[in-house]
């Protein structure tokens, strides 16, 4: 098979990826949202990660950031062009990326990828989400406890499903 056929096969992976997950993480009800942003989904997350396992760190957090553009761009909560920066591509590039570096081990890729996004979110929730924290709170323990509250439920669901796709062999199908 040419390169091109398989770039082009690789692109239309990642196209595939970003719409479903814009799919499921966007247009579909989440089971749980919070308030500042940030939700439970019904697998969103499965997607871009499943991608990124198969495609590896390079393509994984290239889909990633895409589709933090796309979701900023479909209506995310923008405060501040460096927290757009922070919360969509960087935090979902991150997911991506980090993901892609484990395909020998998929639920360390879930894992990395989830904690990779949880990084950006937690930053943009120090600088940025700051005087949402109850008074007293240090905002370190504010942004860490918002942020991981819906990204351990994005965890559980994602780990669940990957870890079900590994056990019956589609991870790599069709590669």
């Amino acid at each position: 098979m040419s390169r091109s056929a398989v770039s082009a096969k690789v692109i239309t992976e990642a196209v595939d990826a970003i719409a479903l997950t814009f799919v499921l993480k966007d247009l579909l009800p989440p089971i749980y949202h919070l308030p500042q942003g940030g939700s439970v989904t019904v697998a969103g997350m499965v997607p871009l990660l499943w991608f990124a396992l198969r495609r590896g760190a390079r393509f994984g957090g290239f889909a990633g950031f895409v589709y933090g553009l796309v979701h900023v761009a479909m209506g995310g909560y923008v405060l501040n062009p460096i927290q757009a920066l922070l919360d969509y591509p960087l935090a979902f590039g991150a997911l991506g990326l980090y993901a892609g570096l484990f395909k020998k081990y998929p639920l360390v890729g879930v894992s990395a990828g989830i904690v990779g996004r949880f990084v950006f979110h937690f930053l943009s929730g120090i600088v940025f989400f700051w005087m949402y924290a109850p008074e007293g709170m240090n905002p370190l323990v504010y942004s860490a406890i918002y942020n991981g509250t819906y990204l351990i439920g994005e965890f559980l669901i994602s780990a669940i499903i990957i870890d079900i796709l590994v056990r019956r062999k589609l991870l790599d199908i069709y590669l």
